[in-house]
């Protein structure tokens, strides 16, 4: 608490102020609903404003805002006053209105005065106040408040992440501004400018200098009395620009007697109307913080209606609006196993059994869900199977625990399992085919996943079943924890349950799923859809579910020899690092690593600092620092190592199966929203290979046994050829069709020299340019990555573009389309939704436009390796042959090969990899053959 509660505490908020705060809090992660709309601003502003109080408990408060339209007498005084801002983004544009209906469901006053600014309003109420017997907090990170501050009022700068608000009194500002009285802020921003709001200051005059200046001459007016003592340049600048620093004083001086009225009784914080609350909570479907608020769970809507804004709708059709209305927002109680009247039926008799599974075979299509023991599909031993054809109306097969005995049982069942007429349903089909596979039953005819459904409809959104229920259903679904617990040692499994018990939760989740479908299906139908999950991800499916079991053979041993020999060199790294540092430190503390670096060995006189206030250690700031010290590199290498050791040399072996000897990951196919695979547990994606350490973890990765290779089989720059059969560019596209080597090619156009002259620099360069530009790459950019000068780099790109010309078309081309249509497309018609492309703010439209032209490439790279595995496993089931597909990694794959198989695999893969789609460059693949996975790649 900042002040006893008895006594009258006014927060004043600046709104504007705290609205960008939030907005750009989120930047990198932003809070995104399903209309499309970004949140972030109201999301950020209500959190900061309920934590206030909460936490404060102010007997008062208001929240002012500046004046539409930005007429203030600031800019009457000087037109260019915040005249280089840029426009406000949409984004926050948008959540305006929002935000003030928040504020208004909190019964808190807006305040706002035509022609001044916030910042005046809230120094005029403040004095006021002050006057009042009032302690006032001034809600705001602007620096400028800084003038205002006494005994009485204070400026309350809101904390970041975990980090807690700071509040700035006499003391705080006298520190912070080197001043001995706040009054003397105003004459170090009229000195030193301020570039936020483009007040120009005095050329030459920085912060440190103002503050040096005021704390000798007390004033700019003292300043301007003594010039004489200066010199140089200085001197002059102040003589010149004179009339530009009283100006810019002025500019910088907050007004204290705008006419507004301060009318305590107006101010007292009261109750929130909780119904409005409730209203604008569930349009900007806010479910935590009205959890907090309210006490209550939301009901969240899908859109039945066009949007307000042009925004995307769920399934990724623009929408027009036919009403400037704001979309009304349906509010009810959430469905719950209690208020619906299901039928689920308990199924344990033989008879009960028999008749079920004649109902199963009747009909067209079925939902199953598994319950098991486990979350590992290869060892979880079957509790139960639940089936659905029909909303509200379920069955719970209990199974026995004994394996052979629930086998009997399944068996039972497997005339609605093989079934090549009746379409299977699930969630997630590739566990439950995994825990039906355990027991000797086959999956067989067609398929549909809702999770990979709702994944190609909507591929950045959740695809849980719960949240799904909950959208789309309005429905609260039976927890888990209710049946066995909360995660922890004392978690029971579905094992422990009582049958009986179990039949609600089951048949719910069937149930569930099978309403799902029915809502998805219609949209899985549409042209852009319809091949893409039937033809490619449903297939897949089973093809993952494969590798999955296969698993890899691990070289425990060799790792064991490995972690050992990186201990070693970890601990002489580590050793230098002491003797070079002159003192004892803990190398993986970053707190005392930074202190050692930036204090005692000062290699920067301008150290970097954290959120938290301690030096970044972090490995750019490294990077940049790398010929400052010998002790740098020496850092890096022991992190690098450090990291290798912990999350790859050390774990794998303790990921290996204990039934089967072998590494299983699995493969997720609803996490990227590009397309691509993702796998975990482990994570083989991020397997390195840049380095020699990281590279000989792949050595760890074997082939069966003596009778086996391990092959590996590599799409050759694959991102490249797509991007010149999508550009049509024609000197790339000569490139490719005549076999040339493509970075030499490119070096070769761009230095303008024969391709026979190009040096290995001259390749490198042009590899980092061809690889980079698909990544929205600049000359910057291209600079760090190459170490070379920004006007160096800017002319190479200049020159692929020269020498490139389509390629540089079909980009903005790319972005152009975007922008039309709201999304792109890969060559298989997998969309990605941009909804930020059209965003005023030049950062979030570049990220978004980045992704137009990324998005076609990556994503249709990520589609041809999967026709590629679909064909290659059904070619390699079709011949019956012994070898394995095992890893999926990128634009790789890697096989356990038979060796009286070679020729045979080797020419599958070869044709199905390079015959996946037809472009007007052909696709070609590297494979190799050896006894591990280093020596394959």
């Amino acid at each position: 608490m900042l002040t006893p509660k008895t006594e009258k505490k006014l927060f004043l908020l600046d709104a504007f102020a705290l609205i960008y705060r939030s907005y750009f809090a989120f930047f990198k992660n932003p809070r995104i609903n399903s209309r499309g709309e970004n949140t972030s601003a109201a999301f950020g502003f209500t959190n900061a404003m309920l934590d206030v109080i909460k936490k404060e408990e102010p007997t008062h408060i208001a929240v002012v805002f500046d004046p539409p339209g930005g007429a203030t007498n600031r800019i009457e005084e000087y037109s260019e006053y915040k005249a280089q801002r840029e426009q406000m983004p949409e984004d926050i544009r948008s959540m305006i209105e929002p935000i003030k209906r928040i504020i208004e469901a909190f019964k808190i006053p807006i305040l706002m005065k035509m022609g001044f600014e916030a910042d005046d309003v809230i120094g005029t109420l403040a004095k006021m106040a002050e006057k009042e017997g009032f302690t006032t907090y001034m809600m705001t990170p602007d620096k400028d408040f800084g003038q205002l501050v006494s005994e009485n009022i204070f400026m309350y700068k809101p904390g970041r992440g975990k980090k807690p608000a700071e509040v700035w009194g006499v003391p705080e500002i006298q520190e912070k501004f080197e001043v001995e009285d706040p009054l003397q802020v105003i004459d170090i921003l009229g000195m030193w400018g301020d570039a936020s709001d483009n007040i120009p200051g005095i050329p030459g005059i920085g912060e440190k200098t103002a503050k040096k200046l005021v704390k000798e001459y007390g004033s700019m007016e003292g300043l301007f009395e003594n010039v004489d003592k200066l010199k140089g340049k200085q001197k002059e600048n102040v003589i010149n620009f004179k009339e530009q620093g009283i100006l810019s004083k002025k500019l910088a001086t907050i007004i204290l007697d705008v006419d507004v009225v301060f009318d305590a009784d107006d101010l007292i914080i009261c109750p929130p109307d909780e119904d409005k609350i409730r209203e604008i909570f569930t349009e900007l479907e806010f479910r935590g913080i009205a959890k907090r608020v309210l006490d209550e769970e939301l009901v969240i809507t899908a859109p039945t209606s066009p949007s307000t804004d042009g925004q995307l709708d769920l399934f990724g059709t623009t929408t027009v609006s036919t009403s400037q209305e704001p979309a009304q927002v349906e509010v009810t109680e959430m469905k719950t196993l209690d208020t619906e009247k299901a039928t689920y039926h308990f199924v344990e008799s033989e008879k009960e059994q028999q008749d079920l599974i004649e109902l199963l075979l009747k009909q067209k299509s079925v939902c199953f869900d598994t319950e098991t023991n486990s979350l590992e599909a290869r060892n979880a031993d079957l509790v139960g199977i639940a089936f659905s054809f029909k909303a509200k109306e379920a069955y719970y097969v209990p199974f026995p625990e004994d394996f052979d005995e629930a086998k009997t049982l399944l068996d039972v069942f497997a005339p609605f399992f093989t079934s090549e007429k009746v379409e299977k349903v699930a969630h997630n089909i590739k566990y439950d085919e995994q825990v039906i596979n355990r027991y000797g039953i086959k999956l067989r005819g067609p398929r549909f996943d809702t999770m990979i459904a709702h994944y190609l409809l909507s591929p950045d959104s959740r695809h849980s079943m719960d949240s799904l229920a909950e959208y789309y259903l309005k429905y609260t679904t039976f927890p888990i924890e209710d049946l066995i617990g909360k995660k922890g040692k004392n978690q029971k499994t579905m094992r422990d349950i009582e049958q009986k018990d179990i039949v609600n939760y089951a048949c719910e989740d069937a149930d569930i799923t099978w309403q799902l479908k029915e809502i998805f299906e219609p949209e899985i139908q549409k042209d852009h859809l319809k091949d893409l999950f039937y033809d490619m991800e449903m297939p897949l499916t089973s093809v993952l579910k494969a590798m999955e079991q296969e698993g890899i053979q691990l070289d425990i041993e060799s790792l064991k020899t490995f972690s050992a020999e990186l201990e070693i060199t970890l601990n002489e790294i580590s050793e230098k690092v002491l003797e070079l540092a002159g003192v004892e430190f803990n190398l993986d503390s970053p707190k005392q690593l930074g202190e050692v670096l930036f204090e005692k060995l000062e290699i920067s006189k301008k150290p970097k600092k954290t959120k938290t206030g301690q030096y970044s250690t972090s490995e750019d700031t490294l990077q940049k620092h790398v010929n400052d010290h010998e002790i740098i590199p020496l850092i890096l290498d022991y992190r690098s190592l450090r990291k290798l050791k912990s999350t790859y040399v050390d774990p794998l072996p303790t990921l290996v199966d204990e039934q089967d000897g072998r590494l299983h990951t699995h493969y997720m196919q609803t996490v990227a929203a590009t397309g691509r695979l993702s796998s975990t547990n482990p994570n083989l994606q991020n397997i390195p290979i840049r380095t020699p350490k990281g590279r000989e973890i792949r050595k760890a990765f074997v082939a069966k046994n003596d009778d086996y290779f391990l092959m590996a089989a590599d799409y050759s720059q694959i991102e490249l050829r797509i991007i010149a059969a999508l550009s049509g560019d024609e000197n790339m596209i000569n490139a490719f069709q005549n076999g040339l080597d493509i970075h030499a090619a490119t070096a070769a156009k761009v230095y303008g020299i024969e391709i026979d002259e190009v040096t290995r620099d001259q390749r490198s360069n042009a590899k980092a340019v061809n690889f980079g530009i698909i990544y929205g790459q600049s000359a910057f950019g291209l600079s760090q990555n190459l170490g070379i000068s920004r006007k160096e780099a800017k002319s190479i790109i200049d020159s692929y573009f020269e020498q490139y010309p389509t390629i540089k078309s079909y980009m903005e081309k790319a972005k152009e389309e975007a922008k039309e249509k709201g999304y792109v497309e890969t060559i298989m018609k997998r969309r990605r939704y941009l909804p930020d492309i059209h965003s005023s703010n030049a950062i979030v439209r570049g990220f978004a436009e980045r992704n137009a032209i990324n998005a076609p490439i990556q994503g249709s790279a990520a589609d041809i390796i999967k026709v590629a595995m679909i064909n290659i496993y059904n070619k390699m089931k079709e011949q019956n042959l012994t070898s394995r597909m095992l890893l999926q990694v990128h634009d790789e794959l890697v096989f356990d090969v038979l060796k009286s198989e070679k020729d045979i695999v080797a020419k599958i893969v070869k044709e199905e990899m390079e015959g996946a789609v037809k472009l007007v460059v052909p696709l070609d693949i590297e494979m190799e053959f050896a006894t591990n996975w280093l020596e394959a790649h």
